[in-house]
């Protein structure tokens, strides 16, 4: 009889190890030249070059851009108890992608596929937030 045990073990090596070649891919993918303030974000909510940071009274919004999608993330200055949370990206010419509920911490992330096109940001946390114009063009 096989145990449960030795098939766990298996599941768990090959899961590191999937992640430790997405992260060796997306580091080769950065190329060489990549100084600290570009570099990658790797195991935060967003994969990217963090682009953009909007702050507001009761949290922050953090947008990442890489390979022509943007992501987004909002983050409530204060954890907690659960509080309304929303966080928004549209890009030109398409419809919104959100994440809207009640969070302890963070709503998102949302990524859409931009291109080379301007995105449009919102995020709120507990009814006060902020929202850019067309950014990113």
């Amino acid at each position: 009889m096989s145990s449960g045990r030795g098939r766990g073990r298996i599941r768990r090596r090959l899961t590191l190890g999937a992640a430790g070649l997405a992260a060796a891919v997306l580091l080769a993918l950065a190329g060489p030249g990549v100084g600290a303030a570009h570099a990658l974000v790797l195991g935060g909510p967003c994969v990217g070059h963090k682009v953009r940071t909007l702050p507001f009274s009761t949290g922050k919004v953090e947008v990442f851009k890489t390979r022509g999608y943007v992501c987004a993330v909002t983050t409530a200055k204060r954890a907690g108890a659960r509080k309304a949370m929303s966080v928004s990206v549209q890009a030109r010419g398409s419809r919104p992608v959100r994440d809207k509920g009640r969070y302890a911490r963070r709503a998102g992330p949302v990524t859409v596929h931009a291109g080379h096109r301007c995105v449009r940001v919102t995020g709120s946390v507990s009814g006060r937030g902020v929202s850019t114009g067309w950014i990113l063009c």
